[in-house]
């Protein structure tokens, strides 16, 4: 019995034929219809098969219900008709962003979208900012290459691009006395991974973490993990990027290819028709929409969400580096890291995140199921862990493949596309790597050399709460604005507020300054210094304050005045 055949026989047993595999240029179809998400997703795992299939394609509808649609900017003009790039890089998450700016150490003209009003607003935006070492990657993943190549770049390219970033270390702690000896043999296994580890009894974690559970018994310490702010990161990609001659267009979705014979020839947004010579799909979760555009379909992303928290600064001292439980859960159905207590580079704790299958991309809320499961769970890694901490949380969803790899190629069927697709956890690590390679290949497909005039090099806005007593008084002579605190729970100045307004990447909402110099990211979350933000975004861009938004096109912070009202 062929391997389709013993597929379709198990889709009988389990959905009583409502579930049928087919094969079409290669790849594995799935189609027919199911009343729950979560045994779609099932469907799709149980149907993966690497070494036969080129991917897999799953078109299971789920039944009685609409999977709502791609959400679109309201903004529509010619702003882009006729433009004529090398290469169009769709998405401006941490991935598309490195591209672009890996692109321009050619002499290629590259244009960016984002469907969004700032870069970095979905996956890149929200997630924990952790650098993994590679602990849960195996041999001949596409992950595991990017990540070990990505994790070596970090600091060079921090370091280049000015942006915080730390090699703290990554504790994985174990509760059982009996397996102290397999913990101990394990680290052999990581080293022929070529991941450095070291064994810790308890006493010695203890030393280093004296705020954790002294029940822990064993651990794990992987030297190479570290952390970065996620959007910053990805907001200092975009900018050294368009510094270096790239193209942005912010609030520009890809609406429609046109192919023909194998090739991409315009690309359809609503600020206009583009006519590239190479595209880039580094669209997130929508990236598998991208690829049915070019006529590329060969692979599904199933979104899947993550929960995080942030904690009060004063709880800082609980966890100084990162610590993580072991995973308990089935790793054929949780797909997921297990999470952990994360020391920011901000200096508070992040807790999370968790891993829930969904049909919806754009979704974003958190509950409180979520919430208290991960305190709970983590709790059992420093007691000391109370909601009552909790400032602020949030939700991401990461794109996953049903083969929970990363996707890395030229196109199958369509000749003029690179795919960056599937690009889930540890995306943010491999993204340094991913960048150098995909920009590349482009290269050597358009035949491009070296561009001389290249700098990687940006300068990060001058931050307050960093300086020592003697920089911030130099700095305040040079200009008095960074003597005028506005936020006085991250020590934000009117000086690094006026610096964000007017940076390469455009920033005219509350929550872009926010997410570039932090205020409204302390304990009151905005509720003192965010009416002032707004003021200071209304003079600066000279706008008026009823068109200050709190994040993209929408979300008025102001509706009229008190005498309209009245």
């Amino acid at each position: 019995m062929s391997y389709l055949s013993k597929l379709n026989k198990r889709l009988n047993e389990r959905y009583d034929g409502r579930v049928h595999a087919t094969v079409q240029n290669g790849c594995l179809h799935l189609s027919g219809e199911l009343p729950d998400w979560q045994e779609i997703v099932r469907a799709g795992h149980m149907a993966v098969d690497k070494k036969r299939f080129i991917g897999l394609v799953n078109d299971i509808r789920l039944e009685g219900q609409q999977i709502p649609p791609m959400r679109l900017p309201d903004l529509s003009d010619d702003a882009l008709e006729g433009a004529r790039p090398d290469v169009l890089v769709i998405g401006g998450g941490v991935t598309g962003c490195a591209i672009a700016r890996e692109l321009m150490r050619y002499r290629i003209g590259v244009l960016l979208v984002e469907k969004e009003h700032d870069v970095a607003m979905h996956a890149s935006g929200r997630n924990d900012g952790m650098v993994h070492p590679g602990i849960d990657l195996r041999k001949g993943q596409t992950k595991k290459k990017y990540n070990d190549l990505g994790n070596s770049m970090y600091d060079t390219v921090c370091a280049e691009l000015g942006v915080p970033f730390r090699r703290i270390g990554q504790y994985l702690c174990f509760y059982k006395t009996w397996m102290k000896p397999v913990i101990r043999a394990s680290q052999f296994y990581w080293k022929r991974m070529h991941i450095p580890v070291r064994y810790m009894s308890s006493k010695e974690l203890l030393r280093h973490e004296p705020n954790l559970n002294d029940e822990i018994r064993c651990a794990l310490h992987f030297p190479t993990a570290g952390i970065v702010c996620p959007y910053g990161l990805t907001i200092a990609y975009a900018e050294n990027a368009v510094d270096n001659g790239a193209r942005l267009s912010l609030d520009t979705a890809v609406l429609d290819m046109e192919v023909a014979e194998g090739r991409i020839i315009s690309v359809l947004t609503n600020r206009g028709r583009v006519y590239p010579k190479l595209v880039i799909n580094a669209a997130g979760v929508f990236s598998e929409e991208i690829a049915k555009l070019a006529q590329d379909h060969f692979y599904s992303i199933h979104p899947r969400k993550g929960t995080n928290m942030i904690l009060d600064k004063k709880s800082a001292y609980m966890v100084k580096t990162i610590a993580s439980p072991i995973n308990s859960d089935k790793r054929k159905e949780a797909h997921t890291k297990g999470g952990g207590i994360v020391r920011t580079v901000d200096g508070n704790l992040l807790v999370g995140p968790n891993a829930v299958e969904t049909c919806e991309r754009e979704n974003f809320e958190t509950n409180r199921e979520s919430i208290q499961k991960i305190i709970a769970k983590h709790k059992k890694t420093s007691p000391a862990l109370s909601d009552r901490d909790i400032i602020t949380y949030f939700t991401g969803v990461r794109a996953a493949t049903y083969e929970e790899d990363f996707i890395v190629t030229f196109g199958k069927f369509t000749e003029n596309i690179i795919h960056a697709a599937g690009i889930q956890s540890p995306g943010l690590t491999a993204a340094p790597a991913i960048a150098v390679e995909v920009a590349a290949i482009a290269a050597r497909y358009l035949g491009a050399g070296r561009n001389d005039s290249f700098n990687p090099i940006r300068k990060p806005i001058a931050r307050t709460a960093e300086m020592t007593v003697e920089e911030r008084n130099d700095m305040i002579k040079r200009d008095p604005a960074y003597g005028v605190i506005i936020c006085r729970c991250e020590e934000v100045s009117l000086g690094e507020i006026r610096d964000a307004l007017h940076r390469s990447v455009p920033c005219d909402t509350v929550d872009g300054v926010k997410r570039r110099v932090r205020p409204g990211m302390g304990r009151c979350q905005g509720g003192f210094c965010g009416p002032q933000v707004a003021q200071i975004i209304a003079g600066e861009l000279g706008i008026p304050l009823e068109q200050v938004r709190k994040a993209g096109c929408e979300g008025n912070l102001l509706l009229g005045s008190n005498k309209e009202a009245i």
